[in-house]
């Protein structure tokens, strides 16, 4: 069972045209300070934040309770003129919460009028998150015939992919920056990533690296799976067979 977090930022079109034309720079920082700031107090309840758009978020929320996310919520309201909607959802997959959560919001089921917070709460209960890292092996090469735009888009086209292939399999994909790519994984997207792997490999020629974790919670299931992919790239540079995959439990 998994529990996500969605936040929203309400009435931002509107908002962001009483601000003139001059507007994209502040709004560029707005939405890093946001970003930077969301990050924080759910990282120390021991969640992740991953950036869908500039004006929403996914949080793999699990444990928390109504009263977590109330207690952020003021924080946010104190730190932000802007307003913010949560919507919480819970399932056995991380699309199936994806749509519990939006269901909560779509049908105002509301949690808490005055904080903004729609949907279902799991909290604690049955709580398990599977999150798979993956990145690309051996970019460094690619840059001495690719200038940097080049790879950007190579990075967007593999995204592309990665993105519509587990979500086939009822799971989040999101890039993180550089070469990185992280999926809140279903139990069918990690009996499959060796047929993901292969078909990038034989489609487009990159080679791929898989670390995955599971725990009870989002950060120390992150904090395997970048344990699993640096200990396969640990195995490679002491010149053994490296493996494409490696998986760590809690």
């Amino acid at each position: 069972m998994i529990q996500l977090s969605i936040l929203k930022i309400s009435g931002y079109g509107p908002w962001t045209l009483t601000l003139g034309s001059d507007r994209e720079h502040e709004l560029q920082m707005l939405q890093a300070s946001l970003y930077k700031e969301v990050q924080k107090l759910f990282s120390e309840k021991n969640c992740l934040v991953f950036l869908n758009r500039a004006d929403e978020f996914f949080v793999v929320s699990n444990g928390l309770e109504l009263e977590d996310h109330v207690e952020i919520q003021n924080k946010l309201k104190k730190l932000f003129d802007i307003k913010l909607t949560i919507s919480i959802g819970y399932a056995d997959s991380p699309f199936d919460a994806n749509l519990k959560a939006y269901e909560g919001k779509k049908n105002e089921n509301i949690l808490n009028k005055e904080h903004d917070i729609f949907g279902f709460v799991n909290g604690k209960s049955n709580s398990n998150v599977s999150i798979m890292h993956l990145d690309v092996d051996d970019l460094t090469s690619r840059r001495k015939t690719n200038s940097p735009y080049e790879i950007s888009s190579t990075i967007f086209e593999l995204y592309s992919k990665m993105s519509k292939y587990f979500l086939q399999k009822n799971s989040l994909t999101f890039f993180m920056g550089g070469d990185n790519f992280m999926v809140i994984a279903s139990d069918d997207a990690k009996n499959s990533v060796h047929q993901f792997i292969d078909m990038i490999k034989n489609e487009d020629k990159i080679l791929l690296n898989c670390g995955i974790g599971n725990a009870k919670t989002a950060r120390e299931a992150v904090k395997l799976a970048t344990k699993s992919l640096d200990t396969i790239r640990e195995i490679r540079d002491s010149g053994k067979e490296k493996p494409e995959v490696y998986e760590l439990s809690c």
